[in-house]
């Protein structure tokens, strides 16, 4: 199986195949850790991600099963995000040491990542607790599998159509909406907001994939550019924080100067790069893209 549904199945047993592949992966992940922890974490919160996309587009159906199973993988894959966020902050700022400005800035941020790296380094020597998120987050993975073994639809092309169409129009607007907040603003918030409102298009864009793939490949690599400059502005944002509750752990402060200018300048180019392409991804009108969504799956009941 794979993050697919097939219009020509029954959705009842294609929703809970794609649900059940994902909890399952991410408990695979959790206990296996072929790459180490810290990356088995990471691939486990792809995964959560994946679900709570896949339970909104059948949301209309299922209101109380999303509700309650939403906040139990939300708050599932926030107890895990301390190590991630540690190795996130790494990896961002390495992203800023490729686009240093010149050598002073570049100096400067060389001696806060080797700070960054050694944080995140003492964090994961310190895995009592985390080993302890992540025996919670199995246990929970099995409750939510038991939780979708009981879910049923009503089954039927047009039903399905219809379920479909729906979940797809309220992606796009609260996508849309997303958007429109961003524009004329710097808040990080309402820039992650659009970032999960596009990952949850991407997602859906690869579920129903099968339906059109020559389109639904090209608006997927339009998506993953905006999730991926806004990821690069979340974790960035994330770093600014950190400066900010704890603004000597990063060294002189001439270093946290050459950081906050080199954060600021990098979150402007990354917001201005992701309107744009966020506004060819999003031109489509929301009511007429999920009509061709509803034909398309009928055509191929």
């Amino acid at each position: 199986m794979s993050y697919h549904i097939r219009p020509s199945e029954h959705f009842t047993a294609e929703f809970k195949a794609v649900g059940t592949e994902q909890l399952t992966l991410a408990v695979t992940a959790l206990t296996d850790r072929p790459q180490g922890l810290p990356e088995a974490v990471h691939e486990a919160r792809k995964n959560f991600k994946r679900l709570r996309s896949l339970y909104r587009l059948a949301a209309a159906d299922i209101p109380a099963f999303r509700r309650s199973e939403n906040a139990r993988i939300r708050n599932m894959a926030r107890t895990l995000s301390t190590s991630r966020d540690a190795t996130a902050l790494v990896e961002v700022s390495r992203h800023l040491l490729d686009h240093a400005e010149n050598n002073d800035e570049r100096a400067a941020l060389k001696r806060i990542g080797k700070v960054l790296t050694a944080r995140r380094d003492e964090r994961a020597a310190e895995g009592s607790q985390l080993e302890e998120c992540v025996a919670a987050a199995i246990s929970t993975c099995g409750r939510a599998l038991d939780a979708l073994s009981r879910i049923t639809f009503q089954d039927g092309g047009k039903k399905g159509a219809r379920r479909i169409a729906k979940g797809w129009r309220k992606a796009l607007e609260r996508a849309a909406a997303a958007l429109q907040a961003c524009a004329d603003t710097t808040d990080a918030h309402l820039f992650h907001e659009l970032r999960k409102r596009s990952q949850d298009y991407r997602f859906y864009l690869d579920i129903l994939q099968r339906l059109w793939p020559s389109a639904m490949h090209a608006k997927r690599v339009e998506v993953t550019k905006i999730v991926d400059l806004l990821g690069h502005h979340n974790d960035l944002a994330l770093l600014a924080s950190l400066v900010d509750e704890q603004p000597h752990l990063l060294g002189k402060s001439e270093d946290v100067a050459y950081l906050l200018s080199a954060v600021i300048t990098r979150q402007k180019i990354l917001r201005e790069q992701a309107l744009t392409v966020a506004a060819s991804a999003f031109r489509d009108d929301p009511k007429a893209e999920s009509r061709k969504i509803r034909l398309l799956w009928q055509d191929a009941v």
